[in-house]
């Protein structure tokens, strides 16, 4: 029986106005003109891709799908239908659904135009095709397994599956990682592509990943901001460790705790100096 999401090898039965049509011996689909690539005569067997049609119809394309049924690949983000869900480029004219219902609860979760998502095709009970999200398995067999040499080197990859406490990615190089919601500097996106810190890896090869800078660059960050201040001030200004912690939020946007530590730092590095409530530029005294 012919299913859509399928490749066969069928039969010129005979030539019509607007294609031709193609048969398995038991069953007729129509392979439209514009799906139609080189010559084509009746009597040979052509292979095609079949799937269902703008009218729901069995119909037959010679395009070169991305993926077929029991296949899994990564399809990029065409449309994005808050009433349907995402359209996905299979690599035919007609574009393959991923319904909302298969995607996150939270629109800001969801792909956007030009992401990746990494999915299957399945059938609704219409038999029409529809895509159905990888979750990590499928991923297995091709995944790399890390080592630990690659703590702290960047890594880039679409993530491919977002639950509560965090978001899974495949990287460029062929690694499974996780990306905890404490450690991601916005909410996760699937099919985004992200750039992430490896922060350790697991016994089993998958990596635990980070948005967050490392302690040694943020020290460095705070500092300059402090520094910066200083400078506009003209060397002075009337934020010292003993600073409330919602003005220093305001005025530096980072905590209390990495107020201090930079500050310690500067003093440290005998940069600056505080006195009688105030913090000074060391070269300035």
């Amino acid at each position: 029986m012919l299913q859509a999401g399928n490749l066969y090898k069928l039969k010129v039965e005979r030539k019509a106005p607007f294609g031709y049509f193609l048969s398995d011996g038991q069953t007729e689909v129509l392979l439209h003109n514009n799906e139609t690539k080189g010559t084509v005569s009746e009597g040979e067997l052509v292979q095609v891709f079949l799937y269902i049609d703008h009218q729901g119809r069995l119909a037959a394309t010679m395009q070169q799908p991305h993926i077929v049924q029991g296949e899994f690949g990564w399809l990029t983000v065409k449309d994005v239908n808050r009433r349907m869900g995402v359209f996905l480029d299979l690599g035919i004219h007609k574009e393959l659904l991923l319904s909302k219902d298969d995607l996150p609860q939270e629109w800001s979760s969801w792909p956007e135009v030009g992401d990746r998502v990494f999915v299957g095709l399945k059938h609704d009970k219409k038999g029409r095709l529809l895509a159905r999200l990888g979750i990590g398995k499928e991923l297995e067999e091709q995944a790399q397994k890390g080592t630990s040499n690659l703590v702290n080197q960047e890594v880039s990859g679409h993530i491919y599956r977002v639950i509560n406490v965090g978001a899974f990615l495949f990287t460029n190089e062929g690694y499974i990682g996780f990306l905890h919601r404490d450690e991601r500097t916005q909410p996760a996106r699937l099919g985004e592509l992200i750039t992430a810190r490896v922060k350790s890896v697991r016994d089993d090869g998958h990596l635990n990943v980070t948005q967050m800078v490392s302690k040694k660059v943020g020290y460095e960050e705070d500092s300059q901001k402090i520094l910066q201040l200083l400078q506009d001030r003209g060397g002075a200004m009337p934020y010292t460790d003993n600073t409330e912690p919602d003005i220093i939020r305001k005025k530096f946007n980072i905590s209390k705790g990495a107020f201090k530590r930079a500050l310690g730092k500067l003093m440290k590095e005998d940069l600056v100096y505080q006195e009688e409530g105030w913090t000074y530029l060391k070269s300035r005294r």
